[in-house]
């Protein structure tokens, strides 16, 4: 892979994701994150996700998918390539997602059952209530600064925090694989994020579970279970119906057998939560 291959084929937000650094602020086109050299208070590193490029208000400086690369690692152009080279999903086996320190100045404070009522309504609002049981009421500091949110743990033991304004991963970003001792089928079914997954168990009855479950929390992810896949008679796809989500598609598609696509069943809507949701606000 040569430097514009990099820079028209990898997902910027992908990167980043990689790194562990997540929007502040957010909308589909753009977002602010945390500079990438620096701590700071006010977020001041722009990333334009139709662009694939970002710039730092702060510095002054424009960074593309291998600049932030180079950024994080201190590293060569060339050794910036071999690293962009995993998110093409190659052959390679056993690799790490680099770690960095952007998180570790955090401290989970408390872990219970959800009670928060703005998290209650927050799970009312993406239409999962009803799967609270499957989630936790995270209180965390990050950066001297106290927060909450809805938890989700993954493989490494780590977190990912949703609310109303956040969406971020405490610790290192990894996989979630949820086995089933009682499915009467060898069959995966692949979410994209956690909110899919609760919104599949909303929408699947309780005694009909027969399958198990993988959550790659960032489509960054799929080199970690490439393996482990292999282990399924089908495969069951509920992945975003964006540039990233019909890419990791076709990869499985193709190295896999028995692959189902059912990203069909929520066409023209982003994820299979977004669907519900508008489904069930015009059935209101």
């Amino acid at each position: 892979m040569n430097c514009e291959e990099a820079k028209e084929k990898v997902n910027i937000r992908t990167v980043l994701e990689s790194f562990n650094l997540f929007p502040v602020k957010e909308n589909r086109k753009t977002a602010f994150y945390f500079a990438l050299d620096r701590e700071e208070k006010i977020p001041s590193f722009s990333v334009d996700f139709v662009k694939n490029k970002a710039f730092d208000f702060g510095t002054g400086k424009s960074y593309d998918v291998i600049s932030i690369v180079q950024q994080m690692n201190q590293c060569s152009v060339s050794e910036a390539l071999e690293y962009l080279e995993k998110f093409e999903f190659s052959a390679r086996k056993n690799e790490e997602i680099e770690e960095t320190d952007q998180h570790k100045n955090y401290q989970i404070l408390k872990t219970s059952e959800i009670r928060h009522p703005a998290l209650i309504q927050y799970l009312k609002f993406r239409k999962v209530y009803e799967q609270k049981d499957l989630v936790k009421e995270i209180e965390y500091e990050l950066n001297g600064k106290k927060y909450f949110g809805v938890g989700f743990y993954n493989n490494s033991g780590s977190v990912e925090i949703r609310n109303k304004y956040s969406k971020i991963c405490l610790g290192k970003k990894d996989v979630a694989l949820i086995k089933n001792d009682l499915k009467t089928f060898n069959e995966i079914i692949v979410f994209e994020g956690f909110f899919d997954y609760l919104t599949f168990r909303n929408l699947e009855k309780k005694e009909n579970l027969t399958s198990d479950y993988l959550i790659l929390n960032s489509t960054a992810m799929l080199f970690k279970v490439e393996e482990t896949l292999k282990e399924y008679d089908k495969i069951s796809l509920f992945l975003d119906n964006d540039d990233n989500g019909n890419a990791t598609k076709e990869i499985i598609q193709q190295k896999y057998k028995n692959v189902e696509d059912c990203s069909l069943l929520y066409c023209g809507f982003k994820d299979l939560n977004e669907w519900v949701c508008k489904k069930m606000k015009i059935m209101k």
